[in-house]
């Protein structure tokens, strides 16, 4: 359906909102800009939240929006908040912010407004980053329109810049053995665009592939 969906987008809405894509890209920054990532034990770092948009089986216009902020580092739920909505928006290829990303807007100004003490410093969002077509993915747009710095945090890898899926990222992520191993995305401008097969902890039954936001618990854990 959203395939369809894509197919019938008019050329003029694709247009305008790559448009827009670009007049966002210029307020984007990519360096760190918080004192607590300026270290590795991210000292200072107390809230961490997560954004993601859950579809109803069979109707890609109604979701259930969900935002969950976590105390770090005992990563306990400090506040959760879901509700249904409605998108108007037609799904396009390289343009899923333009869908989604209004409704998880909200989920955040309604946090600000009722517990501002317990906004997020970091958000985890469903979607890339600066892995995209055109260098700015749905972590990217809400992370501008909500002045939150964002983690892209993609299920598939986006084949870009080079990127491919090959024996090489296959061998690469072979070599990972321990909780927190990964390996960057390079692509072939020299950029690094992502981080790739993060293991949230040792002893996990599957790798986290592409840097997937998700708990993968231990088949057996002997601590």
């Amino acid at each position: 359906m959203a395939e369809a969906e894509a197919q019938s987008a008019p050329e003029e809405t694709k247009l305008e909102w790559e448009k827009e894509q670009r007049r966002l890209k210029d307020q984007l920054i990519t360096s760190n800009t918080e004192t607590w990532q300026q270290e590795a034990e991210l000292v200072g770092l107390e809230r961490v939240g997560g954004v993601d948009l859950s579809y109803i089986k069979g109707d890609d216009k109604v979701a259930c929006a969900s935002l969950v902020v976590l105390s770090y580092p005992k990563m306990e739920v400090i506040y959760e908040d879901c509700h249904m909505v409605t998108l108007d928006a037609p799904y396009i290829a390289g343009f899923l912010a333009f869908r989604e990303v209004p409704s998880l807007v909200e989920a955040v100004k309604i946090l600000e407004e009722k517990r501002p003490d317990l906004m997020p410093q970091v958000l985890l969002v469903d979607g890339n980053g600066i892995l995209h077509h055109r260098g700015f993915g749905v972590a990217c747009h809400l992370g501008i329109l909500t002045n939150l710095p964002t983690v892209g945090v993609a299920k598939n890898l986006l084949l870009v810049d080079g990127l491919e899926n090959n024996e090489t990222h296959k061998e690469q992520a072979k070599q990972l053995k321990k909780g927190g191993e990964f390996f960057h995305l390079q692509g072939s401008s020299g950029q690094i665009l992502g981080a790739a097969d993060i293991r949230s902890r040792e002893f996990c039954a599957k790798v986290v592939r592409e840097g997937k936001a998700e708990v993968v618990e231990p088949k057996d854990n002997p601590s």
